[in-house]
């Protein structure tokens, strides 16, 4: 499917967002951010999507951040134009904000990701790059901040004094730097990016989908808590998976020898 904004496809119970503006570097606009919200509202509700990849369209940028001139032109734009951006607003909860989205997603990162484009990464839970990727949070040169989680998602996943090299700065980092840091999980040539993607999908699926959700919402509500407290902690998603057919047919399988037929409830 394709939107004036994104693709969307699914297939073999994995869905494929690609924000789809790349004269634009594919920056966010608010239909781009709309649409975002829209697609991730179905992955989280269909019960045959298991998990979610986010990318970029063309070999420039995943996402270059929010659309400054698309802003800068909003503002004096006729009220129509700017009654149908409010509305593209009121009805987005943008991926930043999505603190338990259940599914795991992927973020594919195929050129810039700068100011919210990073933050659209940081708020996945895998990210493979290509060696020509460029990470950044500019947004002190333009008057603004990383407002959309960056200042507060990447100190927890690099570190503060790293972080705040680059959050007072404003500077790039390159792909290499990043997985040095522990920021993303693999740096590869862009002619393998999709395959190496397709390879992490392909091993969530071969997982039971409802361990997949336990073992994310245990590992990052546990992230909260101190270890002892997090250790006895049993989340809503281990209940349903304590009680899954699934979780029989696991041990079943093994047993017999055979791949496993996991049905999802």
């Amino acid at each position: 499917m394709k939107t004036n904004t994104t693709q969307f496809s699914i297939a073999n119970h994995v869905a494929w967002i690609t924000l789809d503006r790349p004269e634009a570097m594919n920056a966010l606009n608010p239909e781009l951010k709309w649409q975002l919200s829209e697609h991730l509202n179905q992955i989280e509700s269909d019960n045959d999507i298991w998990l979610g990849i986010i990318t970029g369209a063309g070999d420039r940028a995943f996402c270059a951040g929010m659309d400054l001139k698309a802003n800068a032109h909003l503002a004096g734009a006729s009220e129509e134009i700017q009654q149908a951006a409010l509305k593209y607003q009121s009805n987005t909860t943008h991926i930043t904000e999505r603190f338990d989205f259940p599914k795991p997603l992927i973020a594919m990162v195929n050129g810039y990701a700068l100011g919210g484009g990073l933050e659209i990464a940081l708020a996945c839970d895998i990210i493979i790059a290509s060696e020509q990727a460029n990470f950044g949070l500019p947004e002190p040169r333009r008057g603004l901040i990383a407002g959309s989680g960056g200042v507060h998602r990447l100190p927890r996943q690099i570190g503060l004094k790293p972080a705040m090299g680059y959050l007072l700065t404003g500077r790039h980092f390159s792909a290499h730097r990043a997985f040095e840091l522990g920021l993303i999980n693999e740096v590869v040539p862009t002619s393998k990016l999709r395959e190496t993607v397709e390879g992490y999908a392909a091993d969530i699926i071969q997982c039971a989908p409802l361990a997949v959700r336990a073992t994310k919402a245990s590992a990052l509500k546990g992230l909260n808590l101190p270890l002892p407290e997090a250790y006895i902690r049993v989340d809503p998603e281990e209940e349903k998976r304590r009680k899954s057919l699934d979780a029989k047919e696991g041990p079943r399988a093994f047993s017999e020898k055979r791949p496993p037929n996991w049905q999802g409830h």
